[in-house]
């Protein structure tokens, strides 16, 4: 069964190849749509390649509503959606796909039912089909080659549908098993740096030392480190350190050898 979350159904009108149902059905599925509705398939009903296609979401297919004409299919919806590119001589409101979804989730919420009508690959909805819609979703793609794929339009515009009622994040940071590193963590590190820093004589001369430890530590901040990053940073400095002091160790036992 169709799930019980508010959503506008999704009208394949009149679909050709079985293949770019099932596409529909992935995309749909993608952004937990399941409302899928079948106008008058080319290749009939049920199609092997849809099942193919869908890829995991062949149970929107199996749910599918089939139905052998538009009105039969759109008979309990009050908005209807026609998804085109080209100019029409149809007097309607044209929306982007974000704005569209907009209104279809306010719609939604107030108790309507909403469609989307996608049409068929070869030269999408007709102006018969149109007419039966209360408003347009146009896709600004390039005009040159307006053209989209029907898997391509389903997937875009359930992706609008998702940021309507999905609190979407811009940004975000996996942490994995650390955390950020606090600004103790980062003064430890920066410290650690430059003692050992001066030790090797890199503040020279004595007087862009100032100047050179303010740009030093100002590289740490722009760094957005985690207490792991300070972990490795700390490490390879003590094993630069170890590293030079065995080195010396082994030359100075070298030269003493070599002296006797």
């Amino acid at each position: 069964m169709p799930s019980d979350t508010p959503q506008p159904a999704f009208v394949l009108v009149r679909p050709q190849m079985g293949e770019n149902i099932g596409a529909a059905a992935r995309a749909m599925w993608n952004f937990g749509l399941d409302r899928m509705r079948i106008v008058h398939p080319r290749d009939g009903w049920p199609n092997p390649k849809a099942v193919a296609m869908a890829s995991g979401a062949g149970r929107l297919l199996d749910e599918a509503l089939l139905a052998k004409d538009l009105p039969e299919a759109l008979q309990d919806c009050t908005f209807v959606f026609a998804t085109t590119a080209r100019p029409r001589e149809l007097v309607k409101p044209v929306y982007s796909p974000e704005a569209a979804m907009k209104l279809a989730r306010d719609k939604i919420d107030n108790g309507e039912k909403v469609a989307v009508l996608f049409g068929p690959e070869r030269a999408g909805l007709e102006n018969d089909d149109i007419a039966r819609a209360n408003a347009i979703i146009s896709v600004p793609v390039n005009p040159e080659f307006a053209s989209l794929n029907l898997g391509q339009c389903v997937l875009l515009t359930a992706y609008e549908w998702q940021r309507q009622v999905t609190e979407v994040q811009p940004e975000v940071t996996e942490l994995g098993k650390t955390d950020w590193a606090t600004g103790q963590d980062v003064e430890s590190l920066v410290s650690h740096y430059e003692d050992r820093l001066d030790e090797a004589g890199f503040f020279f001369p004595e007087t862009k030392s100032a100047g050179m430890r303010v740009v030093f530590r100002n590289m740490f901040s722009r760094m957005r480190l985690t207490r792991a990053d300070v972990q490795m940073l700390h490490g390879i400095m003590r094993q630069m350190v170890r590293w030079k002091q065995t080195s010396s160790a082994e030359a100075e036992a070298s030269k003493t050898v070599g002296e006797k």
